[in-house]
């Protein structure tokens, strides 16, 4: 291989230029269909929409965004950094860290999210800031660039 070159024999890309965005939820009114919209228009705007990966991102949010309203009172704000990774943030005012359902009920609503979010993303987690929690999810941005197949974790 050159030094031009990539281990996927593709060129190298340019190193992302770090992009932060945020959407204040608290007391808001359709907080999930807000989320998506916000986390849509950005992915649109960063070219990474239109992939598979791109709608694991929208359901990411969704499920990070409706954790954060029926288990800590609401979303407050939700935080998208995009660089090597896109980072999902969903900050609450809760300081009980999520717990993941290690045997959901098959066909029975509720325990799947966290489930789904990790097998989504590349890494989450969650940590204890100031009067709440920030619950996050990171997906490689390598997996949102268009022609990159999906799934490729």
């Amino acid at each position: 291989m050159t030094s031009s070159g990539s281990p996927t024999g593709h060129p190298p890309q340019p190193a992302a230029a770090r992009q932060r965005r945020q959407l204040a939820l608290a007391g808001a009114r359709g907080q999930v269909a807000k989320g998506r919209d916000f986390a849509r228009r950005a992915l649109q705007d960063w070219g990474w929409d239109g992939t598979e990966s791109a709608e694991d991102v929208l359901l990411v949010v969704s499920e990070l965004v409706t954790n954060a309203s029926l288990h800590a009172g609401g979303c407050l704000l939700l935080v998208l950094t995009r660089d090597e990774v896109l980072r999902i943030e969903v900050f609450d005012a809760s300081t009980e860290l999520p717990r993941r359902d290690p045997s959901p009920r098959r066909g029975v609503p509720g325990g799947h999210g966290l489930n789904i979010i990790d097998r989504l993303c590349d890494r989450w987690g969650s940590e204890v800031s100031g009067h709440g929690k920030a619950v996050w999810a990171e997906i490689e941005a390598s997996r949102l660039a268009p022609g990159t197949a999906a799934g490729g974790r």
